[in-house]
């Protein structure tokens, strides 16, 4: 009798094709992905000296990837890499980011003064405001950020930072509104122009931060004094289409205090 070939494809894109191979006594046989052909393909994608030290291993489709990196980016850049493959079905990161061991506090002042001057002179500056955690080297990034663009660049600063071992991203961002782009740049002016406290406009690390989503403001940062933090809450209620003002300033030596009106 003779025989037949019938070829299908199943599974996910990029998975290969299932040979079925029907005849007489022959049963089934089926060829699929290689998972040598795999690590090597891992393997020739890491050939970066970034990734010196990382090792791959493949079972069943899935790369482990294991060794240690001196960026937590690179352990991020490693896991695309291997994700990004011909056949891989899935990817174990159990990189360890080695590099310098910085003590919590430390660390934490650190990124938030980078934060501070980040994307200085696109103009979004005062819209942004990020909350810093550090747990053991593990940093979580919060807060609000007044675009995408601004988002990646808070994330990838901290991601290329030495002794952040991981990064956890809890940073939301401002949905776009026309109408919160007017309310950010009256806020703006009506805060920034007041005489009183201009003098938070001059270092673009330490401004009056200005969040806006959907009518409502947030203010938050850093003031001198309480006068200052009444005032800038004032001058934020006085702006048309506001529909709440959250005070979050900080006065200098004080406690925290969130003012709603």
């Amino acid at each position: 009798m003779g025989w037949m070939r019938i070829v299908r494809r199943v599974g996910f894109p990029g998975l290969a094709a299932v040979l079925l191979v029907v005849g007489t006594g022959k049963g089934i046989a089926q060829s699929g992905p290689n998972d040598s052909q795999i690590q090597a393909d891992v393997m020739k994608a890491l050939d970066n000296k970034r990734f010196k030290d990382v090792k791959a291993s493949v079972q069943n489709g899935v790369v482990m990837l294991t060794g240690t990196v001196d960026l937590y980016s690179a352990k991020v850049d490693a896991d695309n890499r291997a994700h990004h493959r011909r056949n891989v079905k899935g990817v174990e990161n159990e990189i360890e980011v080695a590099g310098p061991v910085v003590d919590d506090t430390t660390l934490r002042d650190k990124l938030a003064e980078k934060l501070a001057y980040d994307r200085v002179g696109y103009g979004s500056t005062a819209f942004n405001a990020f909350t810093i955690g550090v747990q053991n080297g593990a940093v979580t990034l919060g807060g609000t950020a007044y675009g995408p663009s601004d988002k990646d660049s808070a994330i990838s600063l901290v991601e290329n930072y030495p002794g952040v071992k991981d990064v956890i991203d809890n940073v939301e961002v401002a949905p776009v509104s026309p109408m919160d782009d007017h309310i950010r740049l009256a806020e703006a002016r009506a805060i920034y122009g007041f005489p009183q406290l201009n003098k938070y406009a001059i270092d673009p690390a330490k401004p009056i931060r200005i969040t806006v989503v959907n009518g409502n403001v947030t203010l938050s940062g850093v003031v001198d004094t309480q006068a200052d933090k009444d005032v800038a809450n004032i001058r934020a209620n006085s702006v048309s289409g506001v529909f709440k003002v959250v005070n979050n300033l900080q006065v200098v030596g004080g406690t925290p205090e969130k003012t709603e009106k």
